[in-house]
This record gives C-alpha cells, structure tokens and sequence, in this order.
C-alpha cells in the first residue's frame, strides 16, 4: 500500500483503540470512525472558490490531498482560518481570527480529561516547538478549544495548558465558551463536531500559515518530528 493511501485510512477521530482490519478501506471511501464508542459517522466534502470557508453549518470538509509536500496530511484545498470568538483563560473574549492573523497557528479542538488522543497531541506539538529554530518557535501560536466547555473553565484549561507551554517563548492560548459557539467554531474550522459530551471528537491538529490558510494537518498517526518539519516548511511561507 502506497504512502498516501495510508495517510488517508488513519481516523480523523479521538480512537478508543486500534482500527480494526476494515477500517482502512471505509476511511479511505470517505467514512471517519468516532472512538471511545466505535460509533461512525460521514466526512462529507465542502469546497469554496480559493480554498475551503467553513463558516456557517456546512459539513467537515475531507483531508485527502493529492501531492505529498508535507510530513502530514496535504489538504485537497486550503483551509481558510475560522472566524469565531470565545472566551480564553483569563476570562476575556478571543476573536480567533484577528488574534492570530497573519500568525502561523496550530488549532485543536478536544478536552483536559482526555485519557490519551489530547495528552499526546499537546505533548508531540510541545516537542516539535522546542525542538525547531527558536526562531520558529516564536512565531507560532497553539490554540486549545475545549469540545467539553461543563468542565473545561478558563481556570481548568490555564491549569492544563501550563503544564505544556512553560519553557515556549509564545504561552498556549485555551478557550472555552457555550457549547453552541464551540459546535460553531468546529464547523468554522472544518472539522467534525465533538460528540457524547465532547469525548468523542476530532483528532486534527490544523495549521494555518502566515497567509491565513491551512495547506496541512496532522493527527494521531503522525510524530513531533512531522509537526517540527512542516512548521518549518509553513514559517517558510511553503
């Protein structure tokens, strides 16, 4: 099996365990699995003039792109950076947008009790930034958007963060806000809307470059080490 048809049968979802034998084919025919529940539910595919905008309730977009430029997934099209505002750690109101624009970015979307897909995320991304070009590191932003906002308070989620960011040069930003404005921001952002009380959610990690698109995302089949070259790759304007 080629390079890229295994990169496009990972899931796109938080896995509860590994996939079993058949799961590669129906997410390659476009079907993402839900995990802590092996439930499943469609990716169907979005698409705008000049890259994916996914403001407003169109579905998730599909991630499957046809070159190999980065270590991660090359998006079909780019992903424009979500509009959306909630509110961040220290209680105040964070317009995603005009906060990082022009910024490369890093944005996920899952829970502080996450038992494994988020930890992990948060801790290969955190590797990536220490181990890249300080240079590098100081121009990019990671944003954490709680899908559990009953637990995840601006208190619970600065708590959390900090326990990644605090040898960076640039602090982690986590936001949290109604649930509806969250299910509102996943949809901005592209990706499928968190389930069962935000456990089961997305596993991409999107990164946007200083053209305020996503060319390429990752998730739980890629390393800090694929995180660290393509940031690389992004601040280079690439």
């Amino acid at each position: 099996m080629s390079r890229s048809v295994l990169r496009r049968a990972r899931s796109r979802w938080a896995p509860a365990r590994r996939l079993p034998a058949g799961a590669a084919l129906l997410l390659a025919a476009g079907v993402a699995l839900t995990g802590c529940g092996g439930s499943s539910a469609e990716e169907p595919s979005s698409q705008a003039e000049g890259g994916h905008d996914h403001s407003g309730s169109e579905p998730p977009a599909t991630v499957e792109g046809p070159d190999e430029v980065y270590a991660g997934f090359d998006l079909a099209e780019p992903y424009r950076r979500p509009a959306f505002t909630l509110t961040d750690t220290t209680g105040a109101a964070y317009d995603f947008r005009a906060e990082t624009a022009g910024r490369p970015t890093l944005l996920f979307f899952g829970y502080t009790n996450c038992p494994d897909v988020c930890p992990t995320t948060m801790a290969d991304l955190t590797v990536a930034l220490r181990t890249v070009d300080p240079a590098i590191a100081e121009q990019v932003q990671v944003v954490f958007v709680t899908t559990d906002p009953a637990f995840d308070t601006p208190e619970v989620l600065g708590k959390y963060l900090a326990q990644f960011d605090a040898d960076l040069p640039v602090r982690y930003v986590g936001l949290t806000g109604d649930q509806q404005t969250i299910e509102q921001a996943q949809l901005s952002a592209g990706v499928p809307l968190a389930e069962d009380e935000g456990r089961l959610h997305s596993t991409l990690l999107l990164l946007y470059g200083a053209d305020d698109e996503a060319n390429v995302a990752f998730d739980t089949g890629n390393t800090s080490r694929d995180i660290a070259v393509d940031l690389g790759l992004v601040v280079d304007g690439r």
